[in-house]
């Protein structure tokens, strides 16, 4: 709390004329603060918060409706919930501590307690899960009231539990053909009832928050590991509260990692994540936004089209359903 209010108040000479679009409570469990805590937090954002998206994060084991009611009543109009799977043994795989009808619940609370903008994350290509298992998962999702939902596939990332294990996990993972039925049963599943992919791995209800960062909308992160991207800049606070705090109470930048890529790099990269929503690239209109793309980055573009992983529409890019797919293909194609 003491460190937000002195970033903030850093902060506040630079984006007083600013348009405020979305606050979003993440990382770690933040709906432990406290409906309290958030509600001081809040109070000191100088801004009319009432058509304002503010999301908090929340693990289904922690939800209560009386939890969830304060939140709403201090303003917290969406809720995203870290639900992965419906499945007891796969949830007990991914090391959750939740099962598989606190998740249910969880989600019916929610929508109880009176707060009906709810997002929840499932995973797929987990180990040891079939696709019959996962059309469970999508079944009982369907009966909830849910307005939005964040798909992921397991990736196996270096420093992790799954990576430690990777030469055991290998042959239990789901093949590249029940991989793909699953992301396409998934595709048809949500858009019954009526949860229409706009992302790659994004459905239903646009979230203002998470559109900022495809369309490259500048953003602060507040606290202890935070990231930020603000004028063309990208930087992370440092780590440990402990000297968080004591860099600002001596009006030092908790800052510990700034990056600013070169012209025409920001340009590929923000192409690239551009290119993650389903309504595509207005080609046109984004050079009018971010200058002129290379010669060399619109052969790309034009190889892409040819090898079938973009489609090509009165200079509107977007991914075909293979681009979709191979998205990564894509991206490392774009970004150098």
């Amino acid at each position: 709390m003491e460190g937000f209010a002195l970033e903030l108040t850093e902060w506040l000479p630079k984006i007083s004329q600013k348009e405020l679009v979305s606050i979003y409570f993440g990382g770690g469990t933040p709906s432990l603060l406290g409906s309290e805590n958030i509600s001081k937090i809040l109070r000191q954002i100088p801004y009319r918060l009432d058509d304002i998206e503010i999301t908090l994060e929340a693990n289904p084991e922690n939800i209560t409706k009386d939890l969830m009611r304060a939140y709403r009543d201090t303003g917290i109009n969406r809720v995203s919930l870290g639900i992965q799977a419906f499945d007891d043994g796969l949830l007990n795989g991914l090391g959750r501590v939740h099962h598989a009808k606190k998740g249910q619940d969880a989600i019916m609370l929610t929508a109880e307690a009176g707060i009906e903008n709810i997002s929840i994350d499932l995973m797929y290509d987990l180990p040891g899960q079939t696709v019959k298992a996962w059309e469970n998962t999508l079944n009982i999702t369907q009966q909830l009231p849910i307005s939005h939902l964040s798909l992921y596939n397991l990736v196996i990332e270096p420093h992790t539990v799954f990576y430690k294990k990777r030469q055991t996990l290998r042959p239990s993972l789901p093949s590249e053909e029940h991989s793909l039925q699953m992301y396409e049963l998934a595709v048809q599943k949500l858009e019954e009832i009526g949860l229409k992919r706009y992302e790659i791995s994004a459905f239903g209800r646009l979230s203002q928050h998470n559109t900022g960062y495809w369309t490259g909308r500048p953003f602060l992160g507040f606290g202890p590991s935070a990231f930020s991207y603000w004028e063309g800049k990208r930087f992370r606070n440092v780590a440990n509260l402990n000297r968080y705090i004591e860099s600002l109470k001596q009006r030092k930048s908790p800052v510990d990692f700034e990056e600013s890529l070169a012209h025409e790099a920001k340009q590929r990269e923000l192409l690239a994540i551009n290119l993650r929503l389903v309504s595509g690239v207005d080609l046109d209109l984004f050079q009018k936004n971010h200058g002129q793309l290379s010669h060399e980055t619109h052969k790309i573009l034009k190889d892409l089209e040819q090898n079938g992983y973009l489609t090509n529409a009165n200079s509107t890019y977007a991914l075909t359903s293979k681009g979709i797919l191979f998205y990564d293909t894509v991206a490392s194609e774009i970004v150098f």
